[in-house]
Protein backbone atom coordinates (compact mmCIF):
# COMPACT_ATOMS: atom_id res chain seq x y z
CA UNK A 1 0.00 0.00 0.00
CA UNK A 2 0.91 3.32 -0.99
CA UNK A 3 0.38 6.68 1.69
CA UNK A 4 -2.77 7.11 0.25
CA UNK A 5 -4.44 3.89 0.46
CA UNK A 6 -3.10 3.55 4.26
CA UNK A 7 -4.95 6.80 4.92
CA UNK A 8 -8.38 5.21 3.65
CA UNK A 9 -7.85 2.49 6.37
CA UNK A 10 -7.99 4.43 9.47
CA UNK A 11 -11.00 4.62 11.33
CA UNK A 12 -12.29 8.06 13.20
CA UNK A 13 -10.93 7.31 16.15
CA UNK A 14 -7.38 6.74 14.41
CA UNK A 15 -7.86 9.43 12.30
CA UNK A 16 -7.54 12.33 15.34
CA UNK A 17 -3.77 10.88 16.13
CA UNK A 18 -2.93 11.75 12.69
CA UNK A 19 -1.67 14.25 10.32
CA UNK A 20 0.47 13.80 7.20
CA UNK A 21 0.48 17.03 6.51
CA UNK A 22 1.15 18.60 10.10
CA UNK A 23 2.66 22.45 9.54
CA UNK A 24 6.43 22.57 10.44
CA UNK A 25 6.86 19.97 13.27
CA UNK A 26 10.27 21.61 14.66
CA UNK A 27 8.51 25.16 15.22
CA UNK A 28 8.75 24.67 19.21
CA UNK A 29 5.46 22.92 20.46
CA UNK A 30 6.24 19.35 19.53
CA UNK A 31 8.17 17.03 21.38
CA UNK A 32 9.25 14.33 18.43
CA UNK A 33 10.02 10.79 18.27
CA UNK A 34 10.81 8.03 15.62
CA UNK A 35 10.05 4.85 16.05
CA UNK A 36 10.79 1.60 14.22
CA UNK A 37 7.52 -0.26 14.15
CA UNK A 38 6.17 -3.28 13.01
CA UNK A 39 2.57 -3.74 13.08
CA UNK A 40 0.96 -6.96 14.80
CA UNK A 41 -2.24 -8.60 14.04
CA UNK A 42 -3.66 -7.34 11.57
CA UNK A 43 -2.80 -3.70 11.12
CA UNK A 44 -1.29 -2.16 9.06
CA UNK A 45 1.70 0.43 9.78
CA UNK A 46 -0.19 3.30 9.57
CA UNK A 47 -3.08 1.87 11.48
CA UNK A 48 -0.70 0.49 14.61
CA UNK A 49 1.09 3.91 13.99
CA UNK A 50 -2.42 5.81 15.29
CA UNK A 51 -2.82 3.43 17.92
CA UNK A 52 0.48 4.06 19.20
CA UNK A 53 -0.23 7.73 18.94
CA UNK A 54 -3.00 7.09 20.70
CA UNK A 55 -2.04 5.53 23.92
CA UNK A 56 1.29 7.38 24.24
CA UNK A 57 -1.10 10.56 24.63
CA UNK A 58 -4.65 11.22 25.56
CA UNK A 59 -6.63 7.95 23.75
CA UNK A 60 -7.45 4.49 24.33
CA UNK A 61 -8.41 1.73 22.11
CA UNK A 62 -11.58 3.81 21.10
CA UNK A 63 -12.90 7.02 21.25
CA UNK A 64 -14.70 8.05 24.80
CA UNK A 65 -17.38 10.58 25.30
CA UNK A 66 -15.50 12.42 27.66
CA UNK A 67 -13.12 13.94 25.23
CA UNK A 68 -13.01 17.97 24.97
CA UNK A 69 -12.13 20.42 22.12
CA UNK A 70 -9.08 20.99 24.33
CA UNK A 71 -8.29 17.60 25.01
CA UNK A 72 -7.97 16.81 21.55
CA UNK A 73 -5.73 19.72 21.17
CA UNK A 74 -3.17 17.23 23.55
CA UNK A 75 -3.59 14.16 20.96
CA UNK A 76 -0.34 13.32 19.62
CA UNK A 77 -0.21 12.90 15.41
CA UNK A 78 1.09 10.73 13.69
CA UNK A 79 2.92 13.24 10.94
CA UNK A 80 5.48 10.90 8.68
CA UNK A 81 5.89 7.30 7.69
CA UNK A 82 8.54 5.62 6.01
CA UNK A 83 6.48 1.98 4.68
CA UNK A 84 10.05 0.25 3.52
CA UNK A 85 11.36 0.86 6.66
CA UNK A 86 9.46 0.68 8.82
CA UNK A 87 9.58 4.39 10.52
CA UNK A 88 6.96 6.52 12.29
CA UNK A 89 7.33 9.73 13.35
CA UNK A 90 5.21 11.07 16.10
CA UNK A 91 4.53 14.78 17.21
CA UNK A 92 4.13 15.15 20.78
CA UNK A 93 2.21 18.13 22.36
CA UNK A 94 4.81 19.77 24.59
CA UNK A 95 2.23 20.91 26.93
CA UNK A 96 1.41 17.04 27.68
CA UNK A 97 4.14 16.63 29.92
CA UNK A 98 4.47 17.34 33.96
CA UNK A 99 5.97 21.13 33.70
CA UNK A 100 8.16 20.53 36.74
CA UNK A 101 11.27 18.82 34.98
CA UNK A 102 9.89 15.31 35.29
CA UNK A 103 11.84 13.07 32.86
CA UNK A 104 10.12 9.58 34.43
CA UNK A 105 6.61 11.64 33.16
CA UNK A 106 7.83 12.00 29.61
CA UNK A 107 8.43 8.12 29.17
CA UNK A 108 5.71 7.19 30.67
CA UNK A 109 4.15 8.46 27.65
CA UNK A 110 6.71 7.35 25.00
CA UNK A 111 7.75 4.34 26.65
CA UNK A 112 5.36 3.22 28.88
CA UNK A 113 2.46 1.20 27.81
CA UNK A 114 2.70 1.18 24.45
CA UNK A 115 5.03 -1.38 24.39
CA UNK A 116 3.26 -3.54 26.14
CA UNK A 117 0.33 -3.21 23.14
CA UNK A 118 -1.19 -6.34 20.89
CA UNK A 119 -1.13 -4.22 18.33
CA UNK A 120 2.66 -3.91 17.44
CA UNK A 121 4.95 -7.06 17.14
CA UNK A 122 7.95 -4.65 16.96
CA UNK A 123 8.18 -1.15 18.57
CA UNK A 124 12.03 0.48 19.12
CA UNK A 125 12.00 4.41 19.67
CA UNK A 126 14.91 5.82 17.62
CA UNK A 127 15.93 9.19 18.46
CA UNK A 128 13.65 12.24 20.39
CA UNK A 129 14.32 15.87 19.43
CA UNK A 130 13.43 18.42 22.51
CA UNK A 131 12.13 21.74 21.81
CA UNK A 132 14.10 24.74 23.31
CA UNK A 133 11.01 25.83 25.49
CA UNK A 134 11.05 22.22 26.65
CA UNK A 135 14.16 22.19 27.51
CA UNK A 136 14.31 25.27 29.61
CA UNK A 137 12.21 23.27 32.55
CA UNK A 138 14.18 20.56 32.90
CA UNK A 139 17.50 21.05 35.15
CA UNK A 140 20.10 19.40 32.52
CA UNK A 141 23.63 18.76 34.43
CA UNK A 142 25.01 21.11 37.07
CA UNK A 143 28.38 19.93 37.68
CA UNK A 144 30.37 19.04 34.50
CA UNK A 145 33.59 17.28 32.78
CA UNK A 146 35.02 20.60 32.43
CA UNK A 147 34.24 21.21 35.93
CA UNK A 148 36.07 17.77 37.29
CA UNK A 149 38.72 18.53 34.61
CA UNK A 150 39.07 22.14 36.65
CA UNK A 151 39.57 20.24 39.82
CA UNK A 152 41.85 17.57 38.68
CA UNK A 153 43.72 19.85 36.62
CA UNK A 154 43.30 17.45 33.59
CA UNK A 155 43.05 18.90 30.29
CA UNK A 156 44.43 17.73 27.04
CA UNK A 157 43.22 13.43 27.82
CA UNK A 158 40.28 11.56 28.56
CA UNK A 159 40.10 11.30 32.52
CA UNK A 160 41.98 7.90 33.83
CA UNK A 161 39.81 5.86 35.96
CA UNK A 162 39.11 2.26 37.34
CA UNK A 163 36.36 -0.17 39.00
CA UNK A 164 37.19 -1.72 41.63
CA UNK A 165 37.76 -5.61 41.39
CA UNK A 166 36.65 -7.59 42.22
CA UNK A 167 33.02 -6.57 42.11
CA UNK A 168 31.86 -7.77 45.54
CA UNK A 169 33.76 -9.74 48.54
CA UNK A 170 36.88 -7.24 49.49
CA UNK A 171 36.39 -5.84 52.95
CA UNK A 172 36.36 -2.19 53.74
CA UNK A 173 39.97 -1.94 54.31
CA UNK A 174 40.49 -4.24 50.78
CA UNK A 175 38.64 -2.53 48.80
CA UNK A 176 40.28 0.92 49.95
CA UNK A 177 43.91 -0.60 49.37
CA UNK A 178 42.60 -1.61 45.97
CA UNK A 179 41.41 2.08 45.25
CA UNK A 180 44.65 3.43 46.77
CA UNK A 181 47.22 1.38 44.71
CA UNK A 182 45.32 2.97 40.98
CA UNK A 183 45.63 6.62 42.88
CA UNK A 184 49.48 6.38 43.39
CA UNK A 185 49.99 4.16 39.79
CA UNK A 186 49.10 7.83 38.25
CA UNK A 187 44.83 7.26 38.50
CA UNK A 188 42.26 10.05 38.70
CA UNK A 189 39.25 8.15 39.36
CA UNK A 190 37.98 5.53 41.33
CA UNK A 191 34.31 4.00 41.05
CA UNK A 192 32.36 1.81 43.03
CA UNK A 193 30.56 -1.24 40.88
CA UNK A 194 27.11 -1.04 40.44
CA UNK A 195 26.24 -3.58 43.04
CA UNK A 196 28.59 -1.68 45.77
CA UNK A 197 25.85 -1.81 48.43
CA UNK A 198 26.05 -2.23 52.80
CA UNK A 199 27.09 -5.81 52.50
CA UNK A 200 28.38 -7.35 55.68
CA UNK A 201 31.38 -7.69 54.92
CA UNK A 202 31.92 -4.54 53.92
CA UNK A 203 29.96 -2.30 55.66
CA UNK A 204 29.36 1.15 54.18
CA UNK A 205 30.48 3.40 56.59
CA UNK A 206 33.82 1.65 57.29
CA UNK A 207 34.23 1.73 53.22
CA UNK A 208 33.52 5.70 53.17
CA UNK A 209 35.88 5.94 56.02
CA UNK A 210 38.90 3.82 54.41
CA UNK A 211 38.60 5.40 50.71
CA UNK A 212 38.75 8.98 52.18
CA UNK A 213 41.72 8.39 54.77
CA UNK A 214 43.43 6.38 51.62
CA UNK A 215 43.08 8.66 48.52
CA UNK A 216 44.08 11.62 51.28
CA UNK A 217 47.24 9.08 51.47
CA UNK A 218 47.11 9.02 47.34
CA UNK A 219 46.79 12.82 47.01
CA UNK A 220 49.75 13.85 49.50
CA UNK A 221 52.06 11.38 47.88
CA UNK A 222 51.33 11.98 44.41
CA UNK A 223 50.73 15.63 44.58
CA UNK A 224 47.62 15.45 42.09
CA UNK A 225 43.53 15.24 43.00
CA UNK A 226 41.74 12.60 43.15
CA UNK A 227 38.17 11.29 42.77
CA UNK A 228 35.64 8.95 44.19
CA UNK A 229 32.60 7.86 42.78
CA UNK A 230 30.28 6.24 45.73
CA UNK A 231 27.13 4.16 44.47
CA UNK A 232 24.55 5.90 46.83
CA UNK A 233 21.43 4.04 45.32
CA UNK A 234 19.36 2.56 48.05
CA UNK A 235 16.20 0.85 49.18
CA UNK A 236 14.29 4.12 49.47
CA UNK A 237 15.14 8.14 49.69
CA UNK A 238 15.92 8.25 53.57
CA UNK A 239 18.90 5.71 53.23
CA UNK A 240 20.22 7.09 49.77
CA UNK A 241 20.20 10.58 50.65
CA UNK A 242 21.53 9.35 54.54
CA UNK A 243 24.79 7.79 52.33
CA UNK A 244 25.16 11.02 50.27
CA UNK A 245 25.21 13.13 53.46
CA UNK A 246 27.73 10.38 55.07
CA UNK A 247 29.81 11.30 52.16
CA UNK A 248 30.07 14.33 52.40
CA UNK A 249 30.24 15.22 55.94
CA UNK A 250 33.03 12.33 56.03
CA UNK A 251 35.94 15.28 55.66
CA UNK A 252 37.28 14.99 52.28
CA UNK A 253 37.37 17.53 50.25
CA UNK A 254 34.61 19.12 48.10
CA UNK A 255 34.83 18.19 44.36
CA UNK A 256 36.82 14.86 45.80
CA UNK A 257 33.56 12.82 45.28
CA UNK A 258 30.76 11.76 42.99
CA UNK A 259 27.21 9.83 43.74
CA UNK A 260 26.84 7.30 41.08
CA UNK A 261 22.89 5.82 40.93
CA UNK A 262 21.94 2.84 38.94
CA UNK A 263 19.77 5.43 37.32
CA UNK A 264 18.46 2.05 35.24
CA UNK A 265 16.93 0.08 38.54
CA UNK A 266 17.30 3.04 40.57
CA UNK A 267 14.69 5.23 38.37
CA UNK A 268 14.45 8.38 36.77
CA UNK A 269 13.34 10.39 40.00
CA UNK A 270 16.38 9.07 41.66
CA UNK A 271 18.43 10.69 39.36
CA UNK A 272 16.54 14.15 39.41
CA UNK A 273 16.64 14.11 43.37
CA UNK A 274 19.98 13.82 43.96
CA UNK A 275 20.71 16.64 40.32
CA UNK A 276 18.60 18.90 42.48
CA UNK A 277 19.58 17.79 46.44
CA UNK A 278 23.19 18.41 45.32
CA UNK A 279 24.00 20.21 42.42
CA UNK A 280 27.37 21.02 43.15
CA UNK A 281 28.61 17.33 42.68
CA UNK A 282 28.97 14.89 39.78
CA UNK A 283 26.06 12.88 39.32
CA UNK A 284 27.21 9.28 38.20
CA UNK A 285 24.45 7.67 35.87
CA UNK A 286 25.43 3.64 35.78
CA UNK A 287 22.91 2.20 33.26
CA UNK A 288 22.83 -1.46 34.44
CA UNK A 289 19.52 -3.42 32.79
CA UNK A 290 20.01 -1.00 29.91
CA UNK A 291 20.61 -4.14 27.31
CA UNK A 292 17.28 -5.34 28.25
CA UNK A 293 15.53 -2.45 26.11
CA UNK A 294 18.67 -0.91 24.19
CA UNK A 295 20.15 -3.66 22.55
CA UNK A 296 19.37 -3.42 18.67
CA UNK A 297 18.39 -7.07 18.28
CA UNK A 298 15.83 -6.43 20.72
CA UNK A 299 12.67 -5.40 18.98
CA UNK A 300 10.81 -3.35 21.89
CA UNK A 301 12.53 -0.62 23.86
CA UNK A 302 14.56 2.73 23.01
CA UNK A 303 18.22 2.86 21.90
CA UNK A 304 21.76 4.06 23.97
CA UNK A 305 20.95 7.51 22.38
CA UNK A 306 17.48 8.19 23.92
CA UNK A 307 18.70 6.60 27.33
CA UNK A 308 21.90 9.00 27.28
CA UNK A 309 19.55 11.89 25.84
CA UNK A 310 17.31 11.60 28.73
CA UNK A 311 19.95 11.18 31.42
CA UNK A 312 21.20 14.40 30.03
CA UNK A 313 17.68 16.12 30.53
CA UNK A 314 18.05 14.53 34.06
CA UNK A 315 20.69 15.64 35.15
CA UNK A 316 23.34 13.91 35.30
CA UNK A 317 26.73 14.52 34.97
CA UNK A 318 27.98 11.54 33.19
CA UNK A 319 26.40 8.19 32.04
CA UNK A 320 27.83 4.83 30.42
CA UNK A 321 27.73 5.02 26.63
CA UNK A 322 29.50 1.90 25.97
CA UNK A 323 32.93 1.43 24.04
CA UNK A 324 31.71 1.25 20.26
CA UNK A 325 32.57 -2.38 20.19
CA UNK A 326 36.29 -1.87 21.21
CA UNK A 327 35.68 -3.33 24.30
CA UNK A 328 33.95 -6.45 25.53
CA UNK A 329 30.82 -5.24 25.33
CA UNK A 330 27.53 -4.93 22.76
CA UNK A 331 27.84 -1.77 20.56
CA UNK A 332 29.02 -0.19 17.51
CA UNK A 333 30.32 3.53 16.76
CA UNK A 334 26.78 4.74 15.29
CA UNK A 335 25.44 3.09 18.34
CA UNK A 336 27.42 4.29 20.63
CA UNK A 337 29.51 6.72 19.68
CA UNK A 338 26.39 8.66 18.74
CA UNK A 339 25.33 8.74 21.87
CA UNK A 340 28.34 10.20 23.19
CA UNK A 341 28.52 13.05 20.66
CA UNK A 342 24.82 13.76 21.44
CA UNK A 343 25.19 14.23 25.47
CA UNK A 344 28.12 16.14 25.23
CA UNK A 345 27.59 18.15 22.35
CA UNK A 346 25.90 21.76 22.51
CA UNK A 347 24.58 20.94 19.03
CA UNK A 348 24.65 17.45 17.16
CA UNK A 349 23.20 14.98 14.95
CA UNK A 350 21.34 12.25 15.95
CA UNK A 351 19.76 9.12 14.61
CA UNK A 352 16.84 10.46 13.11
CA UNK A 353 17.20 14.30 14.58
CA UNK A 354 19.89 17.33 14.75
CA UNK A 355 19.51 18.25 18.39
CA UNK A 356 20.36 21.82 19.56
CA UNK A 357 20.88 22.00 23.83
CA UNK A 358 20.10 25.94 23.43
CA UNK A 359 17.18 27.93 25.70
CA UNK A 360 17.73 30.58 23.12
CA UNK A 361 17.16 30.79 19.51
CA UNK A 362 19.56 29.46 17.51
CA UNK A 363 20.61 32.08 15.46
CA UNK A 364 21.43 34.39 18.68
CA UNK A 365 25.26 35.44 17.97
CA UNK A 366 26.33 34.18 21.74
CA UNK A 367 24.83 30.82 21.37
CA UNK A 368 26.35 30.38 17.47
CA UNK A 369 29.47 31.64 19.39
CA UNK A 370 29.24 28.83 22.20
CA UNK A 371 28.49 25.97 19.32
CA UNK A 372 31.80 27.25 17.83
CA UNK A 373 33.43 27.05 20.58
CA UNK A 374 32.03 23.64 22.15
CA UNK A 375 33.05 22.27 18.64
CA UNK A 376 36.92 22.89 19.40
CA UNK A 377 36.43 21.63 22.54
CA UNK A 378 36.58 25.02 24.74
CA UNK A 379 34.86 25.06 28.11
CA UNK A 380 31.18 26.88 27.46
CA UNK A 381 28.02 27.32 29.33
CA UNK A 382 30.26 28.50 32.99
CA UNK A 383 28.86 31.79 33.68
CA UNK A 384 25.76 31.79 31.34
CA UNK A 385 23.86 28.22 31.74
CA UNK A 386 20.38 30.07 30.64
CA UNK A 387 21.63 29.53 27.22
CA UNK A 388 21.83 26.04 27.08
CA UNK A 389 21.44 22.94 28.56
CA UNK A 390 25.09 21.68 30.06
CA UNK A 391 26.94 18.59 28.86
CA UNK A 392 26.97 15.27 30.25
CA UNK A 393 29.81 13.05 30.31
CA UNK A 394 30.35 9.77 28.36
CA UNK A 395 31.60 7.16 30.74
CA UNK A 396 33.03 4.59 29.24
CA UNK A 397 34.05 1.05 30.61
CA UNK A 398 34.06 -2.23 30.07
CA UNK A 399 37.31 -4.59 28.38
CA UNK A 400 39.21 -1.91 27.50
CA UNK A 401 42.96 -2.21 28.73
CA UNK A 402 45.68 -0.02 27.96
CA UNK A 403 46.65 -1.48 24.69
CA UNK A 404 43.11 -0.06 23.00
CA UNK A 405 43.32 3.22 25.11
CA UNK A 406 44.63 5.22 21.63
CA UNK A 407 41.88 2.75 18.99
CA UNK A 408 38.89 3.85 21.71
CA UNK A 409 39.75 7.66 21.04
CA UNK A 410 40.35 7.74 17.30
CA UNK A 411 36.67 5.81 17.29
CA UNK A 412 35.09 8.33 19.66
CA UNK A 413 37.64 11.21 17.80
CA UNK A 414 38.16 12.88 21.07
CA UNK A 415 39.25 12.70 24.16
CA UNK A 416 36.25 13.84 26.48
CA UNK A 417 35.41 11.35 28.48
CA UNK A 418 36.22 9.26 31.67
CA UNK A 419 37.40 5.74 31.06
CA UNK A 420 36.95 3.28 33.71
CA UNK A 421 39.14 0.41 32.86
CA UNK A 422 39.03 -2.02 35.60
CA UNK A 423 40.78 -5.91 34.17
CA UNK A 424 42.69 -3.65 32.25
CA UNK A 425 44.09 -3.03 35.20
CA UNK A 426 43.89 -5.50 37.84
CA UNK A 427 44.88 -7.58 35.79
CA UNK A 428 48.18 -6.78 35.06
CA UNK A 429 51.43 -8.74 36.08
CA UNK A 430 52.69 -6.37 38.33
CA UNK A 431 49.36 -5.36 40.07
CA UNK A 432 46.82 -2.84 40.56
CA UNK A 433 49.85 0.38 40.79
CA UNK A 434 51.30 -1.10 37.90
CA UNK A 435 48.35 -1.56 35.95
CA UNK A 436 47.05 1.75 36.01
CA UNK A 437 50.69 3.32 35.69
CA UNK A 438 50.61 1.24 32.58
CA UNK A 439 47.46 2.83 31.73
CA UNK A 440 48.92 6.79 32.32
CA UNK A 441 51.98 5.40 30.21
CA UNK A 442 49.81 4.58 27.45
CA UNK A 443 47.97 8.03 27.60
CA UNK A 444 51.35 9.90 27.41
CA UNK A 445 52.09 7.48 23.92
CA UNK A 446 49.12 8.41 22.83
CA UNK A 447 49.48 12.60 23.65
CA UNK A 448 53.09 12.27 22.19
CA UNK A 449 51.86 10.69 19.07
CA UNK A 450 54.22 7.80 19.83
CA UNK A 451 53.35 3.97 19.14
CA UNK A 452 52.54 2.02 22.30
CA UNK A 453 54.69 -0.85 21.45
CA UNK A 454 58.11 2.28 20.81
CA UNK A 455 57.27 4.41 24.21
CA UNK A 456 57.39 0.31 25.87
CA UNK A 457 60.85 0.37 25.25
CA UNK A 458 61.68 2.88 28.06
CA UNK A 459 58.16 1.94 30.18
CA UNK A 460 58.49 -1.28 32.06
CA UNK A 461 54.89 -1.14 33.06
CA UNK A 462 53.41 -0.81 29.65
CA UNK A 463 55.50 -3.40 28.42
CA UNK A 464 54.04 -5.47 30.52
CA UNK A 465 50.52 -4.78 30.04
CA UNK A 466 51.37 -5.30 25.87
CA UNK A 467 52.77 -8.95 26.65
CA UNK A 468 49.97 -9.47 29.01
CA UNK A 469 46.70 -8.01 27.08
CA UNK A 470 48.12 -8.74 23.15
CA UNK A 471 48.91 -12.54 24.15
CA UNK A 472 46.44 -14.71 22.14
CA UNK A 473 44.15 -16.90 23.79
CA UNK A 474 45.12 -15.40 27.42
CA UNK A 475 42.87 -17.41 30.26
CA UNK A 476 43.95 -14.73 32.39
CA UNK A 477 42.31 -11.59 30.68
CA UNK A 478 39.27 -13.66 29.47
CA UNK A 479 38.67 -14.33 33.49
CA UNK A 480 39.38 -10.89 34.29
CA UNK A 481 36.91 -9.47 31.81
CA UNK A 482 34.49 -11.27 33.36
CA UNK A 483 34.95 -10.41 37.11
CA UNK A 484 36.32 -14.39 37.16
CA UNK A 485 39.48 -15.66 39.42
CA UNK A 486 41.39 -18.84 38.39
Amino acid sequence: MDIKELLSTINSHQAAYVDLNLKDPQNGEYMLCVFHLIPGGKLNILQAACEVSAESSTGTNFAVQTETKFSREMNSLVYKVDIEKNLVWIAYPRRLFDRDGNVQNILTYIAGNIFGMKEVQALKLLDVRFPPAMLEQYDGPSYTLDDMRNYLNVYDRPILGTIVKPKMGLTSAEYAEVAYDFRVGGGDFVKNDEPQADQDFCPYEKMVAHVKEAMAKAVKETGQKKVHSFNVSAADYDTMIARCEMIVNSGMEKWSYAFLIDGTTAGWMAVQTLRRKYPEVFIHFHRAGHGAFTRPENPIGYTVLVLSKFARLAGASGIHTGTAGVGKMAGTPEEDVTAAHNIFGLKAPGHMFMQSRGTIPEDDMDFVKNILQDALHHQVLQDDSWRAIKKCCPIISGGLNPTLLKPFIDVMENVDFITTMWAGCHAHPGGTQKGATALVQACEAYKQGIDIHEYAKDHEELAQAISFFEKKDNKDVRHAERGESN
